[in-house]
């Protein structure tokens, strides 16, 4: 992902998903605990720091993957989100994606100006198994957000949303497999039922990693490289590209912008095979990947 915007670091453990939870897999490699929670310091306001140009470093229309270290509603971070909702505000020209496990506590954690719901937030929540899709998706039916999703990741059991996807609320649905130390195994007829779920109702699919371990018609598949992950969820062509979303971005006066003044993704070759394509915000061309 060519953005990511991490104002806190650290999370606690709360469900089955977190058991092998990747951001503590990392941490552990770097000799650091993921229990531990604190604000970062250099880029706790990177939506709007500026270039030397005086331009923003998140161009316009870009989409801000927010908080993949941690959760935006973790308990311990209440002190500092009302800072961060003010820069989610501020940059009303770039898409925020929310993603968390603690839809429950959403609610009461929303800004005071909130109303119905900003045009440039887009809300997911996380359901692993159908456990958590029962107790975390009629939640987020019922919360004031203009764009809403599902992250079934990791997946691992099979889930059945149609229900759910049928109240017309959401409007894309991603997927994929465990990583890292004790993964799970994650079963390809999973990946196909949502596939067939979305399918019916034109809603966005997005297969976008098969996990460590990769399990299609009854045999395993040992895959701990996550690019070859990626380039076999492509392969598979079990996404499902569904209608557009259109989210409504804003300039600071309040004035729509239109299409051809938003930024515009480049895509480097090797990503033409990549699962992650069809959800990815583009290549920086910061040309780490020819050194």
């Amino acid at each position: 992902m060519r953005d990511i915007w991490n104002p806190w670091h650290g999370c606690r453990k709360i469900s089955e998903g977190c058991q092998n939870c990747y951001m503590y897999f990392l941490d552990r490699q770097r000799g650091q605990d993921g229990s531990q929670i604190f604000r970062v310091k250099q880029n706790f306001d990177y939506p709007i720091q500026k270039n030397k140009d005086g331009s923003y470093k998140i161009k316009s229309g870009e989409t801000i993957r927010v908080c993949m270290t941690s959760d935006f509603f973790l308990e311990e971070a209440d002190e500092w989100r009302d800072q961060a909702w003010s820069f989610i505000h501020q940059r009303s020209d770039v898409i925020f994606y929310l993603l968390t496990k603690r839809v429950a506590r959403v609610e009461k954690c929303l800004p005071s100006d909130w109303g119905a719901g900003w045009d440039n937030v887009f809300f997911n929540v996380t359901c692993e198994n159908q456990k958590r899709a029962d107790e975390r998706i009629p939640i987020l039916l019922e919360l004031p957000f203009k764009h809403k999703g599902i992250m079934c990741a990791p997946l691992i059991g099979e889930i059945e949303i149609g229900r759910y996807l049928d109240s017309a609320q959401i409007e894309q649905v991603t997927a994929g497999g465990e990583n890292y130390d004790g993964a799970r195994p994650c079963d390809y007829d999973w990946i196909l039922s949502l596939r067939r779920q979305c399918e019916a109702r034109d809603i966005k699919f997005c297969f976008f990693e098969t996990g460590t371990n990769f399990v299609k018609d009854g045999k395993t598949y040992h895959m701990p490289d996550k690019k070859l992950q990626s380039q076999m969820a492509f392969k598979s062509q079990a996404s499902f590209p569904g209608k557009p979303i259109h989210f409504v971005l804003r300039d600071p006066i309040g004035f729509e912008i239109s299409p051809e003044n938003l930024h515009k993704s480049t895509y480097r070759e090797k990503c033409s095979t990549c699962g992650n394509r069809m959800i990815c915000n583009g290549c920086s061309n910061c040309g780490l990947c020819k050194k």
